[in-house]
């Protein structure tokens, strides 16, 4: 059982190891960036249909995720340690545009502490992005 675990994590290693190494040519890298465009329009179709401030939630959302899906794409096609920092960037503006526009569905004292809660996440994020490079 204690061989097969471990010759399991091996190929896993290994795999992880492969892809890493494999490069991404320009080709799958715009048919890539095409299909999060799609998705990213597709996600913000879908948002037609709420009302109010969950219209505006959701297409943060989808901007949000289609940020990250992109600088995540730029890392995979040029790995370094720039497009690593970027990625986490995305993430951390991604997460604080939503939970910014969630605050907003709060009033008065609640949604001033919601937004400086949410302010202090992404300094915070923004900061340990910061110090990985």
């Amino acid at each position: 059982m204690y061989t097969k675990t471990l010759t399991a994590v091996a190929l896993c290693v290994a795999s992880t190891f492969a892809s890493a190494q494999t490069a991404m040519t320009k080709a799958e890298h715009d048919a890539a960036k095409d299909r999060i465009e799609l998705n990213y329009k597709n996600a913000k179709k879908a948002c037609d249909a709420m009302r109010d401030n969950a219209k505006d939630v959701c297409e943060e959302e989808a901007e949000g995720k289609e940020k990250v899906e992109k600088a995540e794409l730029e890392h995979r096609y040029k790995p370094t340690a720039s497009t690593a920092r970027k990625v986490d960037e995305a993430k951390a503006e991604a997460a604080y545009e939503i939970a910014e526009e969630k605050c907003e569905d709060q009033k008065g004292d609640a949604e001033k502490v919601c937004k400086a809660d949410a302010k202090a996440a992404h300094e915070r994020a923004m900061n340990a992005a910061k110090a990985k490079s």
